[in-house]
């Protein structure tokens, strides 16, 4: 018996203990889940309602601050921009104003110039940061990222002011010689001259416009709004054409080879202007009694068939700095050897969109003092036609460096064209 009451006993306070502990451990459950912790600072009862789903469909980057300067949201943006790191702010200017914000309650903004992520070189982010109270504990951060928005921008200032320059030079010429005309109007030789110089002054001014429209129209128009199947032969027979004179003045030889019976989808004049403005440009840079020739062919790539047009001169060669900068508008290899010419430094800018709009490329290979290829691919007749609408806007691509193709490989012997 006083083993068997022993036991009891022993199980009794077992029991006990055991309904002690269990206890202890529910007070303890409940107090730590009463606690705030890292992932509970981010759920989104803490926040107002609504605001939540406010701040997923912002374009901007938003981060929400309690009082003591830790993140309770942040949307993925913000971390891709590096402004939330370990859960704090990481940007000391944000941070301060988001202080000062919250200790006042006034609304604040600034533009700030951000490091970019991970290198800390190259071009700076621009970014505008804006701070508002949110509630009596919670302070709002917008970040709007305007990079992109300044980079345009400042490709449109310099685009105007290049347009306000060209145009400028030729008008002034024009301004000075008809003064010289009216200055020596009894000596007819004189007048002859200076007539002349008019002439050249008021063609290179009509080129500069006629080129300024072609670049507009190619920039807002839709291309294949028009389309349709355009000859190669036909593309090729107009360019030269249009440089016969150029080429017989400097006893310049122009050829047309490749493969024949090729057609492409696009606007034809576009396509004309293109081709026409590379093969003129050929001619402009080449020495005399040199070969330019222009050959077609069809190269197969995944999602259809491509046409390449590729001109190719014994011209001076283009370097390799000038090489990624030759497709921006306005920029000449060789300003004075272009102004010889009546080069106005739109032509490849114009190539370069009337590609890109109908969902092909433009790159250049050349060689100081043994010439250069311009290879002009597009879409062929019959292939894939949406191609264009997953080519990048060339707008946001004016200051990028351009693809160098490899030299184009020989195609068939060229027929030269009477």
């Amino acid at each position: 018996m006083d083993v068997n009451a022993a036991v009891a006993a022993a199980a009794a306070i077992a029991g006990v203990l055991t309904g002690v502990i269990a206890m202890l451990a529910f007070r303890w459950s409940e107090r730590d889940q009463k606690r705030p912790t890292r992932t509970s600072l981010h759920t989104d009862p803490v926040l107002p309602p609504g605001v939540d789903t406010v701040l997923s469909v912002l374009r901007s980057s938003a981060v929400v601050l309690d009082e003591a300067d830790a993140v309770v949201k942040a949307s993925s943006a913000a971390y891709a921009l590096g402004l939330v790191r370990g859960g704090k702010l990481a940007i000391e200017p944000m941070l301060a104003m988001t202080r000062d914000t919250r200790r006042d309650g006034e609304i604040r903004q600034v533009e700030l110039d951000l490091p970019r992520r991970g290198t800390g070189r190259g071009e700076a982010l621009a970014v505008s940061a804006r701070v508002a109270p949110l509630g009596s504990r919670l302070v709002l951060l917008l970040v709007e990222d305007l990079t992109e928005a300044r980079r345009i921008e400042a490709v449109r200032r310099d685009f105007v002011a290049n347009v306000s320059h060209e145009l400028k030079t030729p008008v002034g010429a024009l301004s000075l010689l008809s003064e010289a005309v009216m200055d020596a109007s009894d000596d007819p030789e004189a007048v002859q001259r200076f007539a002349g110089r008019m002439q050249i002054e008021a063609t290179r001014l009509t080129n500069l416009v006629q080129e300024l429209i072609d670049l507009s129209r190619v920039q807002n128009d839709d291309p294949l709004e028009d389309a349709e199947p355009v000859r190669v032969d036909e593309l090729v027979a107009e360019a030269i054409d249009r440089c016969r004179h150029q080429a017989g003045t400097k006893q310049i030889t122009m050829a047309a080879g490749g493969t024949a019976d090729l057609h492409v989808w696009g606007n034809r004049g576009q396509l004309a202007a293109a081709l026409g403005n590379l093969v003129e440009n050929a001619v402009n840079y080449s020495p005399a009694r040199t070969r330019v020739g222009i050959a077609a062919r069809r190269v197969g790539v995944s999602g259809g068939d491509m046409i390449e047009l590729a001109v190719t001169d014994q011209g001076i060669g283009i370097t390799d700095k000038d090489k990624e900068r030759i497709f921006e508008r306005f920029y000449r290899v060789d300003p004075a050897r272009s102004r010889a010419t009546g080069g106005t430094g739109l032509g490849l800018a114009i190539v370069k969109h009337v590609a890109a709009s109908h969902g092909g490329e433009v790159t250049v290979w050349s060689a100081e003092n043994q010439g250069s290829t311009f290879t002009l691919r597009l879409p062929e007749a019959g292939a894939v036609r949406d191609r264009a609408s997953q080519h990048p806007d060339p707008d946001l691509d004016d200051e990028a460096g351009t693809t160098e193709s490899s030299p184009y490989e020989p195609l068939p012997a060229p027929e030269v064209l009477p």
